[in-house]
């Protein structure tokens, strides 16, 4: 069972912000949507269960809405699409997790993806069900069942193939501002028969990246050459035009899907506008959507 799909990203918003931004919300991205000529074709909204991390967080973390209300106050208000999410495990034992997936299923979450502890503990802490474990339990009861994939983190073909076997479906990549996914996919497939859906990530640079440096914190990895390429081009999108932005992005686009679409892995789409909806970041993913996109025969 593939998702096949085009996912927008939605955060839940801060708890301060009432019900009234999520209508807001909706409402924005179905009149932007349409602006741009892609009514209709944004089949799944990903909302991220948030946690705190880093202290050095470049906007603060405030409490958010619960993922599950989110998801039911934005249902009626945007009919057609269905959801899916991010569920840490780690925190929650496997009595708790089961009731929360099931809550998830019936709100109609069409896929969760398994999130561990944050990048500030290790692999393994935290006193629940670690992803790989919940990946194992929950077979019969999330059908979809997703990972994060960051083609630049070092033995990710290793930590990837384990996560298939352990009865993943799809893997959600990290941000891609390089084609690294390219040459990952292409030797995943010669160590691994497992041919996972994947969820290629997609998020629009604003200007306003260069002051907060959001983007630029959240794929960081200190010590990595290819992360510091991949911050390096956030830094160009950032400064560029609107025009050389939409069309830096557009290569950036080309060459990931020209690159993986023939390896024989079933392909998604997700996209994130990581500042907020906005009419420039519906321009730039519909120019992307018009080269090419899971509908693409």
């Amino acid at each position: 069972m593939t998702l096949n799909t085009v996912a927008l990203e939605l955060v839940p918003p801060n708890l301060d912000r009432g019900p009234e931004q999520t209508c807001e919300e909706a409402h924005k991205v179905l009149r932007f949507a349409a602006e741009a000529g892609i009514e209709g074709r944004i089949r799944h909204i990903l909302m991220p269960s948030m946690i705190a991390e880093d202290d050095d967080r470049p906007i603060e973390m405030k409490p958010k809405l619960d993922v599950l209300d989110f998801w039911r106050a934005l249902k009626p208000e945007l009919p057609g699409m269905a959801g899916l999410c991010t569920q840490v495990t780690a925190f929650s034992d496997e009595a708790a997790l089961r009731g929360r997936l099931d809550d998830l299923t019936v709100a109609g979450i069409e896929g969760v993806v398994f999130v561990g502890v944050p990048r500030t503990m290790a692999d393994g802490e935290g006193s629940g069900v670690p992803p790989t474990d919940a990946l194992a339990i929950f077979r019969d009861e999330v059908p979809n069942r997703g990972v994060i994939l960051i083609p630049t983190r070092t033995d990710e073909i290793g930590r990837f193939s384990f996560k298939c076997d352990r009865g993943a479906t799809f893997g959600l990549t990290q941000l891609l501002y390089s084609d690294a996914i390219v040459p990952f996919l292409a030797e995943f497939a010669q160590h691994s028969d497992a041919r996972p859906e994947i969820l290629l990530s997609f998020g629009f640079v604003p200007t306003v990246e260069n002051k907060v440096g959001l983007i630029d914190w959240l794929i960081q990895d200190p010590g990595n050459a290819a992360v510091a390429a991949e911050q390096a081009f956030v830094k160009t999108l950032s400064g560029s035009e609107p025009e050389q932005r939409r069309k830096l992005m557009l290569d950036l686009y080309k060459r990931v899907v020209d690159g993986v679409v023939d390896l024989g892995f079933p392909l998604s789409i997700h996209f994130e506008a990581t500042y907020g909806v906005s009419a420039a970041a519906f321009t730039t993913f519909a120019q992307m959507l018009d080269y090419w996109s899971p509908e693409t025969p």
